[in-house]
This record gives C-alpha cells, sequence and structure tokens, in this order.
C-alpha cells in the first residue's frame, strides 16, 4: 500500500488500526511530506522495528530525476522524472521576482487532444498518484535548494479527469504538516470538464481555476479542442461562473491566439460579449509551435488588437510571456516521453 498519497487523517486512521500512537502518523506524514524521507528506513525518530514493520507493509513509490534541462533564454529549468514501472513525465520550475513557480503534471500523457499541444501525442499512458504529483515539487524544491512559493496543474494531461489524487495533492501540499503552501497560490487549469468544475467548486478548496477556452464560439473550439463536442462554451462558461461565485475566486480564461483560426477581430468581440461583467481575467498566449500540427502564431499587431478589443470590455487582460520555448517547455509543449538517443 503507498501511504505517501494518503492525508493525514487517512494516515492516522490506518496507523491507528494498526495499533499504534496517534501520533505516529503526524511523524511519518511530516518524514515523507516535509523531510522529503525516500523511504521508512530515513525516519530515524521512529523505533527499529516499527520501521522494519512500515517496510513490509508499505511503501514509498520511487520518483527521481532523470534528466533537467535548462533554458538559456530565461533560465526555465524542464525536468524528466522517472516513475515506477519506468513512466516518464515532465514538470517545469520557473523563477519569478515572487517566488519560485512549478507546474506539474497530474498524468502520463494526455488523451484530450488539443490540436495545439504535444502533450496527447505519445497516447494516454495512466493517472498519477497524489505523491507522484506532490514528488514532482519535492524533488525539484530539492535541486535548487529554495523553497516553491507556487503551483500550477498545467502540465501532462487533464488534472479534473484524475480527480481524486488532484485533490489529495491539493490538501497535502497546502498542509500545515507539509510545505504549507497556500491554496491561493496554486492553479488548476481544464479543458473544461463541466461536472468536475462544479465538484470542484462545491468543495471549496480555495484554489485558482483556469479554463484552457482557446475559442469564442462551439463551433471554432470543436475544431481545436475535442472536449467541445461534449460540453457547450455556453455550460463550460456558466460552469466557470459558479466556480468564481461559490470560492469567490477570480477564473483565469487561456485563450492560445492561432493565426487565420481564432484571432480575428469578430473573435476577440465575441469573447468579450462572453467575459464581460464576469469575475475573470484573461491570459492571452501566441500559440508555440507543435511539430505536425501546421499551426503558426498570431502576427504581434494582431494579438495587440485582439488585447485592446477585450479591455474596451472591462475585460482584465494580459498577454502571456513565453518561457523555455527552447527547451520545449513552454505552453502546450509538455510531452511524457523519453528516447535515451
Amino acid at each position: 500500500m503507498d501511504i505517501s498519497s494518503m492525508t493525514l487523517d487517512e494516515l492516522t486512521g490506518l496507523i491507528i488500526s494498526k495499533g499504534e500512537k496517534k501520533y505516529r502518523a503526524k511523524q511519518i506524514f511530516e518524514w515523507i511530506h516535509s523531510k522529503f524521507a525516500r523511504d521508512f528506513s530515513q525516519m530515524t525518530n521512529l523505533s527499529k522495528d516499527f520501521r522494519c514493520f512500515l517496510e513490509k507493509e508499505w511503501l514509498i513509490p520511487s520518483v527521481e530525476i532523470e534528466r533537467k534541462y535548462e533554458s538559456l533564454e530565461d533560465g526555465v529549468c524542464k525536468y524528466l522524472l522517472r516513475l515506477p514501472k519506468d513512466t516518464i513525465i515532465e514538470a517545469v520550475l520557473m523563477r519569478y521576482s515572487f517566488g519560485n513557480s512549478v507546474c506539474v503534471s497530474s498524468q502520463a500523457g494526455c488523451f484530450m487532444g488539443g490540436v495545439f499541444c504535444r502533450s496527447g501525442e505519445a497516447g494516454f499512458f495512466r493517472n498519477l498518484s497524489a505523491y507522484e504529483i506532490l514528488a514532482q515539487v519535492y524533488r525539484i524544491q530539492e535541486d535548487i535548494g529554495e523553497r516553491i512559493s507556487n503551483i500550477v496543474i498545467m502540465g501532462c494531461g487533464e488534472p479534473l479527469h484524475n480527480f481524486e489524487s488532484v485533490v489529495k495533492f491539493i490538501e497535502i501540499i497546502s498542509s500545515s504538516e507539509g510545505l504549507g503552501i497556500g491554496k491561493r497560490h496554486i492553479t488548476l487549469s481544464t479543458c473544461g470538464i463541466v461536472p468536475y468544475i462544479y465538484k470542484l467548486a462545491d468543495l471549496r478548496l480555495g484554489v485558482n481555476l483556469a479554463l484552457s477556452l482557446h475559442a469564442s464560439d462551439d463551433s471554432s473550439r470543436r475544431k481545436i479542442m475535442p472536449v467541445a463536442k461534449s460540453y457547450s462554451i455556453d455550460e463550460t462558461i456558466s460552469a466557470c461562473s459558479y466556480y468564481a461565485e461559490t470560492t469567490g475566486r477570480r477564473v483565469t480564461y487561456e485563450y492560445a491566439l492561432i493565426g487565420g483560426i481564432n484571432d480575428s477581430k469578430e473573435a476577440a468581440k465575441k469573447l468579450g460579449n462572453l467575459l464581460k461583467g464576469r469575475l475573470a481575467h484573461v491570459n492571452l498566449i501566441p500559440v508555440n509551435e507543435v511539430a505536425g500540427s501546421n499551426l503558426s502564431r498570431s502576427d504581434s499587431k494582431i494579438i495587440q488588437e485582439f488585447y485592446s478589443i477585450l479591455c474596451t470590455f472591462n475585460i482584465d487582460t494580459t498577454i502571456r510571456r513565453e518561457l523555455g520555448s527552447d527547451i520545449a517547455a513552454a505552453c502546450g509543449q509538455l510531452k511524457s516521453e523519453f528516447s535515451k538517443g
């Protein structure tokens, strides 16, 4: 049994059921999630007999850095991490003036099929456990010797398709017995799995929500995001508005600008009408090149015009600064694969 993916309450219940003292659970939890212990032998304030028992009954999965790539342009670092059964995932470190931010993956591979995203090129392999998501942060913090203060769940995979593990990840990473990263410093990005947006809202975790919207009408969105065939834009934005109203947290709408597809003045006006008056922020993303997709980034003048139109609707809008493109760590460039060649 993998006890490293358990919340403190779950671990406490398990420890008590084994006839051990309640405080043992907190000791184990802090060793794993605060001191980053990789095995039970490191837990030196536990008796030798108890450590032997733990080793026989339970496990902490191995998650180790396989390779690290550092951008020469902006200092962004992409990490390849090896999980059990030779599964390889990717995570990205970004340094800002306000602190260190890590972009974590929630799945190995992805089956959402966004045409501008590389994450699904090799297919979908499996969901990650809560600990496998957590360990991406732990290994990177150990590697740089600096605190991680912000997390974006925007790497490979659709977080809401791995709902239970992602919620546990949020609960553990924000725990005072763990790293204690505030939930307002955690952003979950989704393609728009409508029922789970409502479910997440009702949990009132207080994390930030980002929606990969990328179009202002259903016809355009279906061409670039298969999820749009299941949930219309109206349904999706209604769910996001419910999230904002329930949690008091502004929703970020991610919009990758693709030349000749979704970057017209008419598209900008439609988007403005969709979001005006809502608790919303639009993040415009000049699309990154993806091999074989034949997509081109919008001209800088067109991007600026799109931005200006949204501003006329009094919608808070930013143009994302591109980071990590020279090491394939920018938005849409992560993919869960590894070649030794």
